[in-house]
């Protein structure tokens, strides 16, 4: 097969040809920008999964939407080390200006930028050095008197208040798209659930589309008892049989290429339906294949390639940047999950280890920490990344 042709896309957060399984989805958040455009309530949204699954496809692909319906959108990465200031300032700031050229008061417009300005500025204290301070490109002046006493809860939600005032002067919304959710500090979590609930009670047209690992749910709990019913949760998952095929027909179709029905079965056996699995076994299983159709043979002498470079680039990369005692930790969970759920006692771990289950916090903590592992429920610990377990003992020695 043409390798040039081959349609396949397994890139981290790249969208692949075909976004299979998920028009529920989709289809919902399009009621929500409705709903939320003509003063209707709802609630922000947010997305949980393992690694791997499409979670930041699908919200770039919802950022789509809003940018379709002329919606102003920001998104941001975050970072347990980071504050939401600088990076929320920024998305608002890109946001804001989609939205300028169709406002009819730019006294307005240039109002909120100051209290931005001003919101941005106090990521940096009054003694720090230019370099460190934001530089925005913002030519008003900062504000004074709003979203600039320190405190990021009382901040944020009068920034975002005002940003949402902005938007329903044009007769549309804003959406903030926020990766990696588990990752933002506690105190930001808290402010940014008080200011989703401000926005609710309102009913401002301003919506935070978040994405994160599973335990994400219990991370915005634990902020505020309330945010159980702030916030729509959507677990995004693997894909049934029917859509992995369409993931991998549908963009073959399109270049003249088809499967035989064993060869999906044999691609669904090796994949689990997981999408980002879905598409490095299709890359690989096209270069190798000789001829149309595409065979099982075809995807039993491609899977050992593909294997590979899931191990180097997917598993590899994350084992590498654990330290020796968090392997062990890492190794010992291994040998005890089972691939289907992977959900593993704490204290199995240790007594697998003949550790007392306090010495090994400080390897578990710091496992959560770099996203390799979460706390599915009190006194249990999972893998982020699915096949991790099977990667393991398969790879993993030292």
């Amino acid at each position: 097969m043409d390798p040039v042709r081959n349609p396949y896309a397994p890139g981290a957060g790249q969208r692949p040809p075909e976004l299979a399984g998920r028009d529920r989805e989709l289809q919902q958040f399009d009621v929500v920008l409705e709903r939320i455009a003509r003063g209707r309530p709802e609630r922000s949204l947010v997305l949980t999964g393992l690694r791997g699954v499409g979670k930041t496809v699908l919200l770039n692909a919802l950022r789509s939407q809003a940018i379709g319906r002329m919606w102003g959108t920001g998104k941001i990465e975050a970072r347990p080390d980071q504050s939401l200031r600088r990076p929320l300032a920024s998305a608002l700031h890109m946001a804001v200006r989609e939205l300028t050229p169709r406002h009819r008061d730019p006294d307005r417009v240039d109002g909120f930028l100051g209290v931005l300005k001003a919101f941005a500025l106090r990521s940096a204290g009054d003694d720090a050095k230019l370099r460190d301070r934001w530089q925005p490109g913002i030519d008003v002046p900062a504000a004074a008197g709003r979203a600039d006493t320190g405190d990021i809860e009382v901040d944020l939600v009068e920034l975002l208040v005002d940003a949402a005032g902005v938007a329903r002067d044009v007769g549309v919304g804003i959406a903030l798209f926020v990766d990696e959710m588990q990752d933002i500090p506690p105190a930001d979590v808290s402010a940014l659930c008080a200011a989703c609930h401000e926005l609710s009670q309102q009913g401002l047209p301003l919506v935070v589309v978040g994405a994160g690992l599973p335990h994400l749910p219990a991370v915005l709990s634990a902020s505020k008892s309330y945010s159980e019913r702030l916030f729509r949760y959507v677990r995004i998952d693997r894909l049934d049989r029917a859509a992995a095929d369409r993931a991998l027909v549908a963009p073959a179709d399109d270049e003249g290429v088809t499967y035989e029905p064993a060869a999906l079965d044999a691609l669904y056996e090796a994949t689990e339906g997981y999408p980002y699995f879905v598409q490095a076994y299709g890359k690989v299983t096209w270069d190798n294949a000789p001829t149309d159709p595409i065979g099982p043979d075809d995807v039993r002498m491609a899977a050992p390639e593909a294997q590979a470079e899931l191990a180097v680039g997917f598993f590899g990369s994350r084992y590498e940047r654990a330290t020796p005692a968090e392997r062990e930790y890492l190794r010992a969970m291994a040998a005890l999950s089972d691939d289907t759920h992977g959900v593993v006692p704490t204290s199995d771990v240790a007594t697998y280890l003949g550790r007392k289950p306090s010495s090994l916090s400080p390897a578990r903590d710091s496992l959560i920490k770099k996203g390799l592992v979460y706390s599915a429920e009190r006194g249990t610990i999972a893998f982020t990344v699915p096949h991790f377990g099977l990667y393991l003992r398969r790879h993993a020695t030292v």
